[in-house]
């Protein structure tokens, strides 16, 4: 049944799905300050207002040109350990070294030849994968 629907999509010449608007991740209630001091602060996103219908809910929205990451509040967080949103960035060294710096473990991944990528946390143990502009997967 999968299968037969799956061959009826023939022609990718108009696909549907363009783009990604945004990245959502979860965090705790009442950490909104801490998402600021990571994603604002330390990696130098922006923060743009939340819609004023949305804003209640608590969280914060960042971005960086095309980039959105928007974090929303989950009362029984867990964080997400495996899935995972990879950010091409222009200085993957420096990001290292200013992680760091701040006390966050990053795990270097050299697994794929010519990709140049690592792994760390979020204050809230959310996975996240930065990778060098130039030496991604494309």
């Amino acid at each position: 049944m999968i299968e037969e629907k799956l061959t009826k999509v023939k022609d990718m010449s108009d696909p549907m799905i363009l783009a990604i608007d945004h990245v959502q991740l979860a965090m705790p209630p009442q950490q909104e300050e801490r998402a600021r001091e990571y994603y604002r602060d330390l990696l130098g996103l922006q923060e743009v207002p939340k819609p004023e219908a949305l804003a209640l809910r608590g969280g914060c929205w960042f971005q960086s040109g095309r980039v959105a990451v928007h974090l929303g509040v989950q009362e029984d967080f867990v964080p997400a350990k495996k899935a995972h949103p990879a950010f091409i960035v222009s200085d993957l060294d420096a990001l290292k070294k200013r992680l760091e710096s701040a006390g966050y473990e990053v795990i270097v991944d050299t697994s794929v030849p010519g990709v140049k990528r690592f792994h760390t946390s979020d204050p809230f143990g959310n996975r996240l994968e930065f990778i060098q502009e130039g030496r991604s997967f494309e």
